[in-house]
């Protein structure tokens, strides 16, 4: 029997990709799944693989960055299938663009989608997991919070908060039996990632999902995957600014090069 069977799960951006994929993979070890996102159509389809893969499932049509929206889903749930023991907060957001199209509304929804939607759906299940001394969440972050990385301020930024808010967590529930694991991945095939060429060590979305469940069912405090990237991205966070800036830049050229046409100028070494 598996680990997971008859556990209560709540996946935030089940709709598609990585969350839809973990959704799938706790339906056929026999997890009881809410399923939590803004794409009710996206969400049915989804909720429906899980009860075919032999779960049971609930759509809860949300948006993460409404707390009371996340509180009112988090009860129904609550309600239908009892309280959560496993949280995997995944909703997630991306940008990315040259520093000329900075746009602030569009990055003030990725903070709000990438940690403050994290912040509500946390804050609407830890109560309960605080009174049964028990539970795991899983909070998916990404590598790309190790450092500020070329034309993803916003991205990046939410990341790293997250991160680092999660691992402030997993440090003050140790003691109240509840097991935090921080998941950074790199590139991963989902949505996100469609349509971009020359993504390094691109994961495919089935084995990035085993790969997470596997550190959650152990607890695992972080995981960070693919080792190659995460391990480059350890060497470059050592780096300092004067060597960093200058090999980020020229980076940042190569990739927001217009397709076609006259090349903008190369940044200054």
């Amino acid at each position: 029997m598996s680990p997971w069977t008859g556990t209560v799960a709540l996946i935030t951006g089940a709709s598609s990709g990585l969350g839809r994929q973990l959704a799938g993979e706790l339906g056929r070890r026999g997890a009881r799944v809410g399923l939590l996102a803004r794409r009710e159509a996206e969400l049915a389809e989804a909720a429906r693989e899980v009860e075919a893969a032999g779960g049971r499932a609930l759509p809860l049509p949300a948006d993460v960055g409404d707390v009371a929206a996340v509180r009112a889903a988090t009860a129904r749930l609550h309600e239908a299938f009892g309280p959560v023991d496993l949280l995997v907060v995944n909703a997630g957001v991306g940008g990315s663009g040259p520093v000329e199209r900075i746009d602030p509304e569009r990055h003030a929804k990725v903070i709000r989608t990438n940690l403050l939607g994290a912040i509500h759906a946390v804050g609407c299940v830890l109560p309960s997991m605080l009174q049964r001394r028990s539970g795991k969440i899983v909070a998916v972050s990404s590598l790309a919070g190790w450092r500020g990385l070329p034309g993803t301020a916003a991205y990046s930024a939410s990341k790293a908060a997250l991160s680092t808010y999660f691992e402030s967590l997993r440090v003050d529930l140790r003691s109240h039996g509840i097991r935090v694991t921080v998941v950074d991945p790199g590139f991963i095939d989902t949505p996100m990632t469609a349509g971009r060429s020359g993504l390094p060590l691109l994961v495919p979305v089935d084995v990035a999902a085993r790969r997470i469940l596997r550190a959650a069912e152990r607890g695992a405090p972080t995981l960070a995957f693919p080792w190659p990237l995460a391990l480059s991205l350890r060497l470059v966070r050592l780096l300092p600014a004067r060597l960093y800036d200058p090999l980020a830049a020229r980076a940042a050229w190569f990739a927001f090069q217009p397709a076609g046409g006259r090349p903008r100028s190369r940044p200054n070494p």
